[in-house]
């Protein structure tokens, strides 16, 4: 029984999607954050899907787009369920539940946690091209994504930029579960989400068009930004 609903409200779903893709979600979003215009934000986009989003909007509010990037940990036997995420920064978050249930012992975690921060500095090594991130001491910074599911993955995002002591952090997505939402505006100053059902299923549901993002494509985005 459960089983057949299910199928029909994914099927409702399908026929009232919100987004055409990143860059129309990007203009809206932009829409809704348009009072931080004056405040020169730094506006950092999660690789990947969120980065074409945070380009519409930091040229929106005459901003800074960059990336930071954050990177789920999943159970190893699961890839996909994640069990906690690691940030540039460095920044931890760990989903204790998760991880009990799957039987990983701290140490264990810790041990995956080191090496998968070592593909977090590659990547943040091919986005930035060698450059140092920008002095995010006394600037608003917004943390962008094309959606949010559980947040574990922003959450990490959200320790790793609080380390370099922004004067404000803001948190600006298309769509995110409420109660998702809820929890991160007790991490941050201000939290921005367009739409927020009481059940995501996916992020992908709320687009028409959301086709997986190439590290080159989000590459050739920000040195565009960066050349403009």
């Amino acid at each position: 029984m459960l089983r057949s609903r299910s199928s029909s409200e994914l099927e409702s779903l399908a026929g009232a999607r919100l987004f055409e893709d990143r860059r129309h979600a990007g203009r809206l979003l932009a829409s809704a954050l348009i009072g931080y215009a004056g405040d020169d934000p730094l506006v950092f986009g999660l690789p990947r899907g969120g980065v074409p989003v945070a380009d519409e909007v930091a040229g929106s509010l005459n901003g800074t787009l960059d990336v930071w990037v954050s990177r789920k940990l999943g159970v190893p036997s699961q890839p996909e369920l994640g069990m906690g995420a690691i940030a540039e920064g460095p920044a931890i978050v760990i989903d204790r539940e998760t991880m009990n249930l799957a039987g990983i012992t701290r140490a264990r975690f810790l041990e995956l946690a080191r090496r998968e921060m070592a593909e977090v500095q590659q990547r943040v090594e091919r986005f930035r091209a060698g450059r140092t991130p920008p002095d995010l001491q006394g600037r608003v910074v917004i943390l962008i994504d094309d959606g949010i599911a559980t947040g574990v993955t922003m959450r990490a995002a959200i320790r790793g930029v609080r380390r370099r002591h922004p004067a404000r952090l803001v948190v600006a997505v298309p769509v995110a579960p409420r109660d998702t939402v809820g929890e991160l505006r007790r991490e941050v100053d201000d939290v921005i989400c367009l739409h927020q059902p009481e059940v995501l299923y996916a992020v992908g549901l709320w687009y028409e068009d959301f086709h997986q993002l190439r590290d080159d494509k989000v590459v050739r985005i920000l040195e565009r930004s960066r050349s403009a």
